[in-house]
């Protein structure tokens, strides 16, 4: 890297297509490492990052206000001629994203695909910008820290250690260099031009974020010709980060087909083509969750990316969002691999396949783990179990059974592991409603003042 160019890295087969990831403001190029596993077996991947940002020189940017998204859009394409790309796919978060609007809309000539990850074409007034670049710059980035969590983050995913890294490269950011973002997201308002755009383009909104809500995403879905929208539940602004199954799904599917569709002349697109949703501008949600008794037909992924991500979506809905969220948090460069391996493989082959229902393969499962004596994992499946379908009596049936052929020692352990989660599961619930009741008498007799200005549309 130059002192010209932002801090970047290079990831996936050197022959792969090109693909550039975009970065949110107050993060570095580590928001984009949930998909990177993925998006690296089919692409040739470049994370950068922005000025002042991770290890980027914040010279990059005029710091006397005058700094724009075109002058972020201009070190993209810095970098891409580095690499000899001529084209290149492109997708980002927040101000990542606006990034990607701006090369979309003046030079169309330079992508072959958009993604717009939890961002905007217009962040509001640009006045908030122009306070916040002044605050920034007199007490620092740690002036933004209290109120990012709440913005970025909804469930208390900021406590984990993935949200808490990012927290600190907030912190680590130069109080120079996110102001200068701040001034470019001021100068910024691509509304008029969306209607050109012509790429094969994905918006995607967290349903939760306070800093470009939905409604955003909306509106250059619904300007933008044959754009796909995707609102992923129980994410806020960094929705990738926080919700990374369905996001990098979508990805997957989105480059894919832009991919598969040959783009000779970007700006020669019709109007009606629909790269990711046949059914443009519904907006109905992707992340659905089908009945734990129906087969899936005609689903059986097969690429090592649409196993990878088919396979994330099962293991969310068969162990459930909370047992999913602890396994990233803990993955490691170490145990990376593995947790790749177990979601194409077991994840995305086996539960994906319609030869069975998932009810069926919840009782072999349990078998084998009882046979093996894996106590561990059949706590685990047993709530899979009745998440799947099956009831508490016939898990019985399953552990009886398996009394005969795996012998009686092994079904009195099992016995006692699915006592124990019964146990679990019931004293949960008992806290859930007691914490329901407490919730409820304290909203009848409290009045709780709201900060509107956190959780305004013009946050970023």
């Amino acid at each position: 890297m130059t002192n010209n160019q932002p801090h970047h890295d290079l990831s996936g087969p050197p022959t792969a297509p090109p693909l550039i990831l975009g970065p949110s403001i107050g993060t570095s190029l580590a928001v984009w490492e949930p998909q990177l596993p993925a998006l690296t077996r089919t692409h040739r991947v470049l994370r950068w990052d922005l000025p002042g940002h991770g290890g980027s020189p914040v010279a990059l940017l005029p710091s006397d206000g005058s700094a724009t998204i075109g002058d972020l859009a201009a070190l993209v394409l810095r970098l891409a001629d580095e690499q000899g790309w001529e084209r290149f796919a492109y997708a980002g978060v927040s101000i990542g994203g606006a990034v990607g609007l701006h090369l979309a809309a003046h030079r169309p000539e330079r992508l072959t695909s958009l993604a717009v990850v939890c961002s905007s074409a217009r962040f509001g007034d640009p006045a908030a910008w122009r306070e916040r670049a002044a605050l920034v710059r007199a007490e620092g980035t740690e002036a933004m820290v209290a109120s990012r969590p709440g913005t970025w983050f909804s469930h208390g995913f900021a406590h984990t250690p993935v949200g808490a890294a990012l927290i600190e490269d907030l912190r680590a950011t130069d109080r120079a260099g996110y102001a200068a973002c701040c001034d470019a997201l001021a100068a910024y308002d691509i509304t008029a031009d969306l209607e050109r755009i012509a790429v094969p383009t994905l918006v995607v909104a967290g349903r939760d974020d306070p800093a470009t809500p939905p409604a955003h995403a909306r509106r250059i879905a619904d300007a933008v010709p044959g754009a796909s929208l995707l609102e992923v539940a129980g994410a806020a602004h960094l929705a990738g980060v926080e919700r990374p199954e369905p996001v990098t799904a979508a990805l997957l599917a989105h480059l894919t087909d832009s991919t598969a569709q040959p783009h000779d002349d970007a700006t020669a697109r019709p109007q009606n083509d629909t790269p990711y949703d046949t059914t443009p501008h519904t907006h109905t949600p992707h992340d659905t969750t089908p009945h734990p008794d129906t087969p899936h037909t005609d689903t059986t992924p097969h690429t090592d990316a649409s196993r990878h991500a088919a396979g994330m979506a099962v293991r969310r809905d068969v162990l459930g969002n909370a047992h999913v969220d602890r396994a990233v948090a803990r993955t490691t460069p170490f145990t990376a691999r593995f947790q790749d391996f177990i979601t194409r493989y077991a994840w995305g082959e086996i539960w994906t396949g319609d030869g069975l229902d998932r009810r069926t393969r919840s009782c072999i499962t349990l078998t084998a783990l009882i046979a093996h004596g894996h106590d561990a994992e059949l706590a685990m499946h047993i709530r899979a179990a009745l998440t799947n379908g099956l009831t508490r009596e016939e898990i019985g049936e399953v552990l009886l059974q398996s009394a005969i052929y795996c012998g009686v020692p092994a079904a009195n352990s099992a016995f006692a592991t699915a006592q124990r989660v019964f146990d679990e599961i019931d004293a949960e619930h008992v806290t859930t409603r007691a914490s329901t009741t407490t919730a409820t008498t304290t909203t009848a007799t409290t009045t709780t003042k709201v900060d509107t200005a956190s959780r305004s549309d013009t946050e970023k």
